[in-house]
């Protein structure tokens, strides 16, 4: 039901025990290799190991915290969204548009690079979560108000301020983390990013017995704690040349700016890395198709639900319900890939992804009762989250050192296009075709994601 990815994002599933633990000190919450922005290194000029990172949190902790921030706005710009049009009455086609709030992250790759090159992912983090908190209060406000226009308007900005922090905390963790860590918190980073999801499906719950006003205030002050947090809590991992690294400085190992290089040439390179991988062709159509089905069905499972009696507190709930299966989900995923390889498991995962899809062509043909909805949404949350986590730890492979943060943004704007193309045209054919024949649809659009899986480089 959920079409997020997080990467929220390159790693080896199958990294030793160890990694899986907090090592001395614990490193606090960010993906990627030690590395710290200019002004933020070592005084001594000695690049920090990973270890040496560690903040006043464990990992685990600054990786759940980091990743549920990167997911609560994204819920905020197209679950909640949807349901608060969904409640105002709109039709199928307004609801089904509201999809397009998913453009900044298509387009997010086009500013990526500036996380590398300007400040560092660390800042970019912090200063992204109090642009957000401010625009939700906003948001808050104009809910209350009843200004819909306003409203509309202010779910735009939060997805532009959202899709630039996902590249600052995508950014931070591949730099803060080696890549044993990297994929041994591939399932926690996730699941945290889910539980983001299960917080907006709380959101919507409490805006039917509250108001949206007050639900957008809740998130708001959610937020600004969180932005304090990591703006005192997180570590300060050492500047790798090349990632974030001040104008003249040697290009990281694969990455292929040449020391010195500026303007022009230093935006374009981290592209040309990303386009210079081996079978770049069959990752790209991968990536643009995998979650195509999902998106499709995500973006119509709102009214599907309200058509088979459901108010917006059930349907809240329900949500939640669906989203706690896709965490366990997200974490049996990072499990499996970890005991059986990336290469043996993104083909079978894609396909009981993919056929996941037909329990909501059931539950459009046989509009059952609450029970069997709970079951069904339930049983392919679970299929959806594991899902996730293969296409996280692929889009993490196709990361070359220098460029992560940009390559990571690629990687998951190309996966997004296909969420906001198919979310964008959804009302249209479900009030054309009916929702049954809608969610056939959505299967079929999930098929060439499961061919491809076949195809793509598997390490």
């Amino acid at each position: 039901m959920e079409a997020a990815v997080t990467s929220h994002k390159p790693v080896e599933p199958a990294a030793p025990a160890r990694a899986a633990l907090p090592e001395q000190g614990a490193e606090a919450p960010r993906r990627g290799a030690s590395s710290e922005a200019p002004g933020e290194a070592a005084s001594s000029g000695v690049a920090a190991a990973p270890d040496a990172a560690a903040g006043g949190a464990s990992r685990g902790l600054w990786i759940s915290s980091t990743y549920f921030a990167e997911g609560l706005p994204y819920a905020i710009a197209h679950k909640v969204a949807g349901e608060f049009f969904t409640a105002a009455g709109a039709s199928l086609e307004i609801i089904g548009l509201t999809s397009l709030y998913g453009l900044p992250w298509n387009l997010k790759f086009l500013w990526s690079p500036l996380v590398d090159l300007h400040g560092s992912p660390r800042r970019w983090l912090v200063g992204a979560e109090i642009a957000l908190a401010a625009i939700v209060l906003g948001l808050a406000a104009a809910a209350h108000s009843g200004a819909i226009w306003l409203v509309a308007a202010l779910f735009g900005v939060v997805a532009v301020a959202a899709a630039t922090h996902d590249i600052a905390v995508d950014g931070f963790y591949l730099q803060a983390l080696d890549k044993d860590a990297q994929a041994a918190f591939s399932g926690l980073r996730v699941g945290a990013y889910r539980l983001a999801l299960l917080a907006g499906a709380l959101l919507v719950a409490f805006a039917g017995w509250a108001s949206f006003g007050a639900a957008f205030a809740v998130a708001a002050g959610g937020l600004a704690l969180l932005a304090i947090a990591h703006a005192a809590g997180l570590p300060r991992p050492a500047a790798t040349p090349g990632a974030g690294a001040a104008p003249g400085a040697g290009a990281a190992p694969g990455a292929g700016a040449a020391p010195g290089a500026t303007g022009l040439r230093r935006y374009i390179e981290p592209f040309r890395a990303y386009l210079r991988q081996p079978r770049i062709a069959s990752s790209l159509a991968f990536i643009l198709c995998y979650r195509a089905g999902d998106a499709l069905m995500f973006a119509m499972s709102s009214p599907l639900l309200k058509s088979l009696g459901l108010d917006t507190a059930a349907r809240g709930n329900v949500g939640g319900v669906g989203t706690v299966a896709s965490i366990a989900g997200s974490i049996l995923g990072g499990v499996i890939i970890k005991r059986w390889g990336l290469a043996r498991t993104i083909f079978p995962i894609a396909l009981v992804q993919s056929l996941a899809i037909l329990l909501y062509v059931a539950l459009a043909w046989a509009r059952p009762a609450l029970p069997w909805v709970v079951a069904l949404v339930t049983l392919e949350q679970l299929a959806a989250g594991v899902g996730t986590a293969v296409l996280a730890v692929f889009l993490m492979r196709r990361c070359v050192d220098g460029y992560k943060s940009s390559h990571f943004a690629i990687g998951s704007a190309l996966m997004s296009v296909s969420a906001t193309f198919a979310g964008s045209v959804s009302g249209y054919l479900a009030a054309s075709a009916g929702f049954t024949a809608f969610f056939a649809i959505a299967f079929a659009a999930s098929i060439p994601g499961v061919v491809l899986s076949r195809l793509v480089p598997r390490e």
